[in-house]
């Protein structure tokens, strides 16, 4: 490693706060801001200062190797991009509100890009002609826009990113194959450089498109991503994309729907009461509204057992581009509020989507479309169709696996990756051919692969601290070994020779130099979170200086003539 000065906290722009900021909402918010890693502008958007820039350049860095060490390649497309080509794969309004959309001064419609799938495919078909061209990979690192609506939780969900996005180009599906692994690949490695604990979990492919997809989960209470993973296998899926494990109900034989009275019944639990049946047994329609990118409204139900609520998040998923709500007047479509039934859904023209737990062949206690009446025995396959299934029951602790039948476990967690296989959507929508081993032309497929380097840091900030502080892991932090002199004496000057043999070493060291009392510096340094901490202090009078290492909380005194080689093992291990 290349020698380096240290850096003097007397010339560092950094500023450090006592308190958590009033609209944190998650530590790594609280952490980055009062360690003056970042700094507020406005909802959305962060101005990130020294500290931050280092780490997330870190960040990058460590992408940009295993990126590279793939045989991928690095571009750098504009952010500012025309309506033309989303106009041609239809993004300029499946995006909805979440584009930034803008005219320049002669009236021409433009976007600041979310994602580049669209440029990515010119390129290549401007460049490639040929298979021999292919396999081919490209990425870049580049400041993505979202009009997120509700921005929060610091630099975790912003207006403003840094994400790497690489897409790969094939001539057929089994090349589609290989740099999908090689991206899996790429990715555990990424992520276990930055010391995160990542969960690798099936998920929906939403706006990209695709045949497959899946995320790269750090395990945090703070995320805003819910999974399930199986106790036993392997599996694991994001519960927008989570299966689950059902009885073959398709045999079943069934007496004729009854209608009863069942007066004051509108919810679950009156229902239950009144006919002496489980919550599970029930069948709850939740009528939502639907708008479309084009903001054109209609009306869905979905149907979920009784003993589960909707999860609208799911279901946003799962119905993209459009996007859903509670619905008010249920009487303008002809519904009974709390008495409404799949019965007479398709009469009356609206769409009916239910959970896979909704098996055909299943009878289910549900409304009967008028006042104060349900019915009994009411079958799927019989007495009412779907129009589709889509996993809309919020998961519960407990539930089966659908590969091996063992228990589920829910988590939560912030998404840093997302990898799609593609095919052939984009290469269609603009003609991406090129000319084949016989001469013949062999339209590309392609992949899509994400990772939000900004969002990165803001999660390992989450996975590593203490009550104290930000503990970073040494691959990231801004300086890995922090120098505190304290005293009158001649600790000072120790320090700053000390800092500058570490930074000799090739360590990147960050020296305070600013004469503050103990106390001070000492906070300050657990708050700014250099995995290894060096005092300089009483103990020079033998010869000694305290080694702190954040990480396990171990202290230990070392002589100056062995703390170098001390410090850089504490580094690199």
């Amino acid at each position: 490693m290349p020698a380096a000065p240290p850096t003097r906290m007397s010339c560092l722009l950094v500023r450090t706060l006592r308190d958590d900021p009033a609209d944190a909402e998650v530590r790594s918010h609280a952490l980055l801001v009062r360690a003056g890693y970042v700094r507020r502008v406005a909802a959305g958007i962060w101005s990130w200062l020294p500290l931050g820039v280092k780490v997330q350049a870190n960040v990058a860095a460590i992408v940009r190797e295993e990126m590279t060490r793939i045989g991928a390649q690095e571009v750098s497309l504009p952010a500012l991009l025309p309506r033309e080509p989303y106009e041609t794969t239809g993004r300029w309004t499946e995006y909805g509100a979440g584009l930034f959309r803008l005219q320049d001064r002669r009236g021409g419609d433009y976007l600041l890009g979310p994602t580049h799938e669209e440029l990515f495919t010119l390129l290549v078909a401007g460049e490639v002609s040929s298979y021999r061209d292919l396999l081919l990979t490209l990425f870049q690192i580049q400041t993505k826009y979202r009009d997120e609506a509700r921005p929060r939780a610091g630099i975790l969900r912003g207006r403003e990113f840094l994400m790497k996005d690489s897409y790969s180009f094939d001539a057929g599906d089994e090349g589609l194959a290989a740099s999908y692994d090689a991206h899996r690949a790429a990715y555990a490695r990424i992520f276990e450089r930055l010391g995160l604990d990542v969960r690798i979990v099936s998920a929906v492919s939403g706006a990209m498109g695709g045949s497959a997809s899946e995320e790269f989960l750090a395990v945090a209470d703070s995320g805003e991503d819910t999974f399930v993973a199986c106790t036993s296998c392997d599996y694991a899926a994001n519960v927008e994309a989570a299966e689950v494990g059902l009885p073959d109900t398709a045999a079943e034989v069934h007496p004729p729907l009854e209608v009863v009275d069942t007066p004051d019944s509108t919810t679950i639990a009156a229902l239950t009461a009144a006919l002496g049946v489980t919550a599970g047994q029930t069948l709850k329609n939740v009528v939502l509204t639907v708008r479309e990118p084009d903001g054109s409204r209609g009306v869905l139900v979905v149907g979920v057992p009784g003993d589960r609520e909707v999860d609208l998040k799911a279901v946003d998923a799962n119905v993209y581009p459009a996007e859903v709500e509670p619905a008010d007047d249920l009487a303008a479509h002809g519904l009974v509020r709390g008495y409404v039934g799949p019965q007479v859904l398709r009469g009356l023209g609206i769409r009916y989507l239910v959970d896979p737990r909704i098996t055909p062949g299943s009878a289910w206690v549900t409304g009967a479309n008028a006042e104060g009446k349900h019915a009994r025995h009411v079958v799927r396959g019989r007495d009412f169709e779907a129009d589709g299934e889509i996993p809309a029951a919020q998961v519960k602790d407990g539930d089966r696996c659908p590969r091996c039948g063992s228990l589920l476990r829910i988590g939560r967690g912030i998404e840093l990756g997302h990898i799609f296989a593609l095919g052939r959507k984009y290469a269609d929508a603009f003609g991406l051919d090129v000319t084949g081993a016989d001469g013949a032309r062999v339209r590309v497929t392609m992949g899509s692969y994400g990772i939000g380097v900004s969002r990165a840091v803001a999660a390992i900030a989450e996975q590593h601290h203490d009550e104290r502080g930000l503990v970073w892991p040494a691959a990231v932090a801004p300086y890995p070994v922090h120098v505190v002199g304290v005293g009158r004496g001649d600790q000072p000057a120790v320090a700053e020779r000390l800092a500058r043999e570490i930074g000799e070493a090739g360590i990147a060291v960050l020296l305070d130099d600013r004469g503050l009392a103990a106390g001070v510096a000492f906070a300050d340094a657990d708050l700014l979170g250099a995995p290894v901490v060096v005092v300089v202090g009483r103990g020079l009078a033998e010869g000694l200086v305290e080694v702190k290492d954040r990480r396990d909380g171990s202290r230990e005194d070392v002589s100056l003539g062995d703390l170098v080689a001390h410090v850089t093992r504490l580094v690199v291990s």
